[in-house]
């Protein structure tokens, strides 16, 4: 069986690659917003939640928002440490402009595929 990890892959790859086509097209709010799809989605998974917050720490680099960087780098430590152990709160969608301790209700999409990586499936 694979893991959660394995089994969310492919739909965090989604959103970072819509996440950059957006960038591509100098679209950097529809980017931030895949972004945070791919957090909430990715989320309970060390690998995958870690590996966002630093995309979102270049997002910020690049739009020179220093709130936003350094409130990446806090979670990047944060989601280093303490995914393992559990201390994510659901739905978060990872950003500065939100508490990283707020916990916001998940669609019922992301919902569902979190669901189904849970249970094995991709």
């Amino acid at each position: 069986m694979l893991t959660f990890t394995q089994n969310i892959a492919p739909h965090v790859n989604k959103e970072l690659d819509l996440a950059a086509s957006a960038r591509r097209a100098n679209k950097p709010e529809q980017e931030f917003k895949h972004l945070e799809n791919a957090h909430v989605l990715g989320q309970e998974s060390t690998y995958q939640h870690t590996k966002v917050h630093c995309l979102m720490l270049m997002w910020g680099l690049r739009q020179l928002n220093g709130r936003e960087v350094l409130g990446q780098l806090f979670r990047i430590i944060g989601a280093a440490t303490k995914t393992a152990i559990g201390l994510v709160p659901s739905g978060n969608t990872g950003g500065s402009n939100i508490s990283p301790f707020a916990k916001l209700p998940l669609s019922a999409e992301h919902q569902q595929t979190i669901l189904k990586a849970k249970q094995g499936q991709s």
